[in-house]
């Protein structure tokens, strides 16, 4: 039977007790997450397909979603992550020559909960002045009493504190081969790579040895790579341990590497700087980004909940050399970019690869390759 339209009372529950109501949309039963907020007003298949977003209930601000339906071509992983979805007004049919299906439908398929026709600029304003927190979405025979509702979502396990990044990254490792001749060879340590990241490597002749999350860093140099890439990813980057002992291996030996979203905060941390949750993180395709370096502007595509503690523009002394805090977003000075003065490695906050967003910064995977080609030279 295929999917049918919205027909089933929902409702939305946060663990403030806020209590939203809908119709459902997409699967129907129950979903537990962390709600969050995406700016975005498209890319939508992009965002569901993310591994960063696995176990966060999304809405989407955009009023309008589902317009271009969902096609084969621009997911981002093999599947949707995110835990539950909640729009205001789900387009009734798609229109798009690349779609092959309805969003709901996908919903439907991959067995994801959403709920339509929420009042989602209350929401985000609800979510903006409280701040992220968990959530459920209940339609069809889920749906109960508020209190046993609310309880089903205070039972749930929050962000701060979880490992996610082996739930979402390869249990073995994988190749990627370079689009035409091969002109370096790299390791990236799979925390919830995206498949526009490989596209962007590959076709600047870089081959990838995909690795899982819980590799070591003998693993690592066993592939005597020209760089080491890190990837976005989901979770509590505080609980990335082991991984930052590779960074710091890596960095030992001088190896290049490049981060991005999770990855920038592995680095940091690496490099003795702190981890913080933000009150409702950066989720979106229009965030500004100020180089300090220079003081040029990026528009960023974005997704992370945690940041670093430091102060932009800041030179700071590591065990590996000063380093600079070379980025911030200029809404609220969150740190957005770091670089290494001594060693050969950098990384950013946000998403240069962009599937779905702004193309301003995909020049950072010229300045990866850069890095490698000094890094024979010395």
């Amino acid at each position: 039977m295929g999917y049918v339209a919205a027909q089933h009372s929902a409702v939305l529950v946060l663990e403030d007790g806020s209590v939203f109501p809908g119709l459902s949309y997409g699967a129907t039963g129950r979903s537990l997450g962390e709600m969050v907020f995406c700016t975005g007003m498209t890319g939508y298949q992009e965002t569901l397909t993310d591994p960063s977003y696995h176990r966060q209930i999304v809405m989407q601000t955009a009023p309008q979603i589902g317009n271009t339906g969902w096609n084969d071509e621009d997911d981002e992983s093999d599947r949707i992550w995110a835990a539950g979805y909640v729009v205001r007004d789900p387009a009734r049919h798609p229109s798009h020559w690349r779609a092959t299906r309805s969003l709901g439908e996908e919903l439907h398929r991959q067995q994801i909960v959403g709920i339509a026709g929420v009042d989602t600029r209350s929401l985000a304003r609800h979510l903006r002045e409280q701040g992220t927190m968990r959530g459920g979405i209940f339609s069809a025979g889920a749906v109960t009493d508020t209190a046993a509702m609310l309880a089903a979502v205070h039972g749930s396990k929050p962000m701060a504190g979880s490992a996610l990044a082996h739930e979402v990254g390869v249990e073995r490792r994988r190749f990627i081969p370079a689009a035409g001749t091969t002109r370096f060879r790299i390791a990236a340590l799979d925390t919830g790579i995206k498949k526009n990241i490989h596209n962007l490597l590959s076709e600047r002749g870089i081959e990838t040895h995909l690795l899982p999350p819980t590799s070591t860093f003998e693993e690592v140099q066993a592939l005597a790579p020209d760089g080491l890439f890190l990837p976005n990813g989901p979770g509590d980057p505080s609980t990335a341990g082991p991984l930052i002992e590779v960074v710091t291996q890596a960095l030992l030996r001088r190896i290049p590497l490049f981060g991005i979203c999770l990855g920038n905060q592995i680095l940091g941390q690496a490099l003795g700087l702190r981890t913080y949750k933000l009150r409702y993180g950066h989720r979106g395709l229009n965030v500004p980004v100020i180089d300090a370096r220079n003081g040029q502007v990026a528009i960023t595509s974005q997704n992370h909940g945690f940041a670093l503690d430091a102060v932009p523009g800041q030179t700071f002394k590591t065990p590996f050399g000063t380093a600079l805090v070379s980025h911030y977003c200029p809404n609220d000075g969150t740190v957005e970019g770091l670089q290494c003065l001594e060693v050969p490695a950098f990384s950013v906050q946000y998403h240069p690869e962009a599937a779905a967003g702004p193309h301003d910064a995909r020049l950072l995977f010229d300045e990866f390759v850069t890095l490698m080609e000094k890094g024979r030279e010395s």
